[in-house]
């Protein structure tokens, strides 16, 4: 006994400092749960020493903070529509394809922040129809001084909501997408310099003239128009400009025999065009969510909730429409028809996606999905090649998505009629005109040997599938 309580003894002795900084590492980490949500409290305002957010601060972080993360989702939607291009297009045009749409998101950028901003927001006067014509646009003064450290007084900052360039950022993505619209239409044909050059006047006056007449306050505004996030004001204005494009350029190749027939120009890569409608889809949430303007309340969190939802809902039964109608109206199970109707989907929604009654969602996005799969129809009987077929997604289901708040928002019939049919006329009368100066001026299209070689070979000399032969086509220009 003696010698085991020795030995005992002894085990302990020198485990005793290994117990007292395990004892220490336990109280440790106790601590670190405490500590945690103590933090959080702080940041939520529970706890409010001398130092803590002011409400009025919390909401314009907040809000600025949303702008951003929102406006980085609808920016990915031009991963999107690079992808869904890329895999529409034959391989022989694909490298031109990535070329357009990084250029446009570049000069979109540029376009705006240089003229197209101070045209649809600052100084358009009540009932007007644009804004001013001053160049570049920036933080406010009071931003400036908090920066320069010229003052600690955040109070002339927080007044207004928002930062000053969260907004820019959250708005200028969107003059990119309707630029984007454009590039599918008419892919395979046009020249990128002309296709550059209108990009930018687009997206400097076009698009910014038309956004002044309702969401700066215009003269649509004070009539009464409704469009949520962009139904018309984004959709149809490309849709409309891609439509003026691609009358003037003309179809591609062959597309259209003497017989009366239609000639099948499958896409290279099904997969990345599956894969550009869903990042499509996921950044749409950027586009709908963050046209609430707004993230400091629960009103406002409740309401952005709804229009994901109502987004999603839509989306899915432009899908399930699309797959039901393609048979019949197309003679084929049609999986292009059917993920254009995802998209046609989102597009109508895109109007009135704060509704409350989620089963009009439904309603909605499936009108657009039939409306989409029509299109496709009636652009092969005017012989109109649309590459993408964005001119039925984007154009005819955005019209339908701006009468339906109508029927499920309290939109006037008259105004949203009147509103439709303003931007029509604007945008694809400024739109023919500008493409018409352009084609004398530099000429759209490529030439006959380089259409059928291919824009990669002919205008980049970079081929995306290098591994692949590039053969001409024998195709009757």
């Amino acid at each position: 006994m003696t010698s085991d309580t020795t030995n005992l003894r002894q085990f302990y002795e020198k485990k005793e400092p290994m117990i007292k900084a395990n004892d220490k590492n336990k109280s440790f980490r106790r601590v670190i749960p405490i500590l945690s949500i103590s933090a959080a409290l702080l940041f939520l305002g529970f706890v409010t020493p001398a130092h803590a957010t002011e409400p009025d601060e919390m909401s314009f972080i907040l809000n600025s903070f949303s702008f951003l993360i929102w406006g980085v989702l609808v920016m990915w939607m031009c991963a999107g529509f690079t992808m869904l291009e890329s895999g529409c297009v034959r391989t022989k045009n694909v490298s031109v394809i990535c070329l357009k749409n990084i250029g446009l998101f570049s000069i979109a950028s540029l376009a705006y922040y240089t003229v197209g901003y101070n045209v649809m927001y600052v100084d358009v006067e009540a009932g007007g129809f644009f804004g001013s014509f001053k160049l570049f646009y920036g933080s406010n003064e009071a931003e400036l001084a908090l920066i320069e450290g010229l003052t600690e007084d955040t109070a002339a900052v927080v007044e207004g909501g928002y930062s000053t360039m969260s907004d820019w950022f959250f708005q200028m993505v969107f003059v990119a997408t309707t630029a984007s619209i454009i590039s599918g239409t008419l892919a395979e044909r046009v020249r990128l310099a002309p296709f550059f050059v209108f990009v930018a006047g687009l997206t400097a006056f076009i698009y910014p003239t038309v956004g002044a007449w309702h969401w700066g306050g215009g003269w649509l505004a004070e009539m009464g128009f409704q469009d949520f996030a962009g139904s018309t004001i984004v959709h149809s204005t490309g849709g409309w400009a891609a439509l003026a494009g691609a009358i003037l350029l003309g179809a591609r190749g062959g597309r259209f025999q003497a017989d009366g027939t239609v000639r099948s120009m499958p896409p290279s890569n099904v997969p990345i065009v599956t894969l550009g409608v869903f990042i499509l889809w996921m950044g749409w949430f950027g586009f709908n969510g963050g046209s609430q303007l707004a993230l400091s309340s629960a009103l406002d969190l409740v309401a952005i909730s709804n229009i994901l939802a109502n987004t999603n809902i839509a989306a899915a039964a432009g899908v399930i429409m699309s797959l039901i109608v393609s048979r019949p109206l197309l003679g084929r199970i049609d999986l292009m028809a059917t993920l254009n109707g995802a998209i046609a989907g989102l597009v109508a929604i895109t109007a009135g996606p704060d509704i409350v009654n989620h089963q009009w969602a439904i309603f909605i996005g499936a009108i657009g999905g039939l409306i989409s799969v029509l299109g496709i129809k009636l652009l092969e009987v005017s012989k109109i090649d649309d590459v993408v077929g964005a001119i039925p997604a984007h154009l005819f289901a955005g019209v339908w998505g701006t009468l339906a708040v109508c029927i499920a928002a309290g939109g006037d019939i008259i105004v949203q009629a009147i509103g439709i049919a303003a931007i029509g006329v604007f945008v694809f009368g400024t739109s023919i005109i500008l493409w018409f100066v352009i084609d004398k001026l530099i000429g759209l299209r490529v030439s006959p040997q380089a259409e059928a070689l291919g824009q990669d070979v002919t205008e980049l000399g970079i081929e995306a599938y290098p591994e692949f032969v590039a053969v001409p086509e024998d195709i009757d220009i």
